[in-house]
């Protein structure tokens, strides 16, 4: 009668331990049914799951599996699995996969007993937890650390949106970010990164400086909250801020572009994305002349923004063409992926504010980026501890994948 034997190896790690192994098991047409390897700080633990022939013997091979172990200074344990057994555990692969993906400047004991918890509550399995992220050395931290694990789950969920909420109230109260993601064939697949650009790819927001230095700083700053909050119609609180920029002078737009800081993690990601075949578009409500300063100094491949009216070197308060507005930005987004030949479930939208809502909600990876209260809430991912480079974890992602350089380090 055949057997269904898991194989359970663990202790320091040793050069050639696993090849040992298979090559004892290689004879009398042992299957290997799965295998699980993982070694945490130099500790090994190795699981292979063997099917042994009805006309073979388990015994001589256990015997040589526990020995070779031994002389390695390893522990083995062997436990048999019935079939029945063995039969609803294959019965489960087709149940859904997710996976959640915490990211921190550190790691806790309680922020994985919260996470973890929620798991169980909502009768998922977990099947595997990995961490992302750099080893992070002992005492102070450096700046702008990043800690991730992704943990992958197992099992029906009556409502998604459930266990996406439970977790982001857990995010607020831990001051984390926790994203919860379906695993399906889109997540590794997507082709287009959409970005907002002030308060997004910029920490600054240009209309904001440019009217600091037309001296209608509080005036502006005042109309731009509220806009952002969604009090007021985009394209309204718009007109209002660049008509009180009339008469400034066009070399200003030069010093402010030159002065513009990048998100933290931006050019780290945009790189990395590049290198990896991306597409990368800037869908804003600000204006194309600081949209081009930016693509010329990231690669962006597509700008779409505002254009600044100017006449005899002075701002109008004036813009021309079509205001790019939320729903402006949408169209925009259905317009590129089609000029890719993408679907929308292949893009990543990014942005911060309430007209950032509707190419967020139409993208196949919407994020709200360090972002206002109601953005938060209404798009399905959101990071707000981590720079822009943390997306690359939601991809899944690790560090040693994408190193950063110490120009893309953001």
């Amino acid at each position: 009668m055949r057997q269904v034997i898991l194989i359970n190896v663990s202790g320091t790690d040793k050069p050639g331990l696993t090849s040992s192994i298979a090559d004892i098991l290689c004879r009398d047409e042992i299957q290997i049914l799965d295998i699980g390897q993982a070694v945490i700080h130099d500790t090994l633990s190795l699981g292979i799951l063997i099917e042994v022939p009805a006309d073979a013997e388990s015994s001589p091979v256990l015997k040589e599996v526990l020995y070779r172990t031994h002389e390695l200074g390893l522990h083995a344990r062997f436990t048999p699995i019935d079939e029945a057994s063995y039969a609803a555990w294959v019965a489960g692969q087709g149940k859904p996969r997710h996976i959640i993906t915490l990211l921190a400047r550190k790691l806790s004991a309680r922020h994985l007993a919260k996470i973890t918890s929620i798991i169980t509550r909502n009768s998922l399995n977990i099947d595997r937890i990995e961490r992302l992220s750099g080893r992070i050395p002992l005492g102070e931290l450096p700046a702008n650390s990043k800690a991730c694990i992704e943990i992958s789950a197992r099992g029906p969920l009556d409502d998604p949106a459930v266990i996406r909420r439970e977790l982001l109230e857990i995010a607020v109260e831990m001051d984390v970010d926790i994203a919860y993601q379906e695993d399906n064939v889109f997540r590794r697949n997507r082709r287009l990164f959409a970005f907002d650009m002030d308060s997004t790819l910029i920490e600054a927001e240009v209309i904001d400086e440019l009217a600091a230095a037309a001296g209608v700083g509080p005036q502006v700053a005042a109309i731009t909250e509220r806009a952002m909050r969604g009090e007021i119609d985009f394209r309204e609180s718009f007109e209002a801020r660049v008509g009180l920029l009339k008469g400034l002078d066009e070399a200003v737009l030069e010093q402010v572009a030159r002065q513009l800081p990048l998100s933290e993690g931006a050019e780290h990601l945009v790189s990395t994305v590049r290198k990896l075949g991306y597409k990368t578009a800037i869908l804003s409500g600000g204006f194309t002349y600081f949209g081009r300063y930016l693509q010329q100094r990231l690669g962006i491949d597509y700008v779409f923004a505002n254009e600044l009216e100017i006449i005899d070197g002075k701002v109008t308060g004036n813009v021309t063409g079509q205001v790019v507005d939320g729903q402006r930005k949408a169209e925009l987004l259905r317009q590129l992926a089609v000029r890719e030949n993408i679907l929308l479930d292949q893009v990543i939208a990014v942005g911060d504010g309430a007209n950032d809502l509707p190419m967020l909600s139409i993208a196949g990876l919407g994020i709200a980026f360090r972002a206002k209260p109601v953005v938060v809430e209404s798009a399905e991912q959101s990071i707000s501890t981590l720079g822009l480079d943390g997306i690359l974890y939601l991809l899944g992602f690790s560090d040693r994948e994408t190193p950063a350089t110490a120009e893309g380090a953001g």
